[in-house]
């Protein structure tokens, strides 16, 4: 009665992007990442690790990176945390350096 001791239901998120990027393969596959960022260590370190992963996996002549620091590009993106990888135009990644493992796991739609 009144809902007392009943648990909430949790809903789990992930910082996961794959359901929302085109599969490798696909017609909307992967041309374009861009990283946003300030030009501080965190978002030299993602571009760093963004431009190994692609390396890695024999995509450079396929996957044009780039490294935006313009205020007004990343504030057309929404986003308010720093670095940000944009994907295709949608945003991937907020807030983290992520490692090149999981930069190609969002390339070839493995990440889980």
């Amino acid at each position: 009665m009144f809902g007392i001791g009943k648990r909430k239901e949790e809903k789990k998120t992930t910082s996961c992007c794959c359901a929302t990027l085109p599969e490798a393969g696909s017609a909307q596959e992967i041309t374009e990442i861009k990283v946003l960022g300030s030009g501080c260590a965190s978002c030299h370190a993602l571009m760093e690790n963004t431009q190994k992963a692609v390396r890695n996996m024999g995509r450079e002549e396929q996957i044009r990176v780039e490294y935006v620091t313009e205020l007004e590009k990343i504030m057309e993106y929404g986003v308010m945390s720093m670095p940000a990888m944009v994907v295709n135009g949608k945003i991937a990644s907020v807030g983290r350096v992520l490692r090149p493992a999981e930069i190609q796991g969002i390339i070839d739609g493995s990440c889980k």
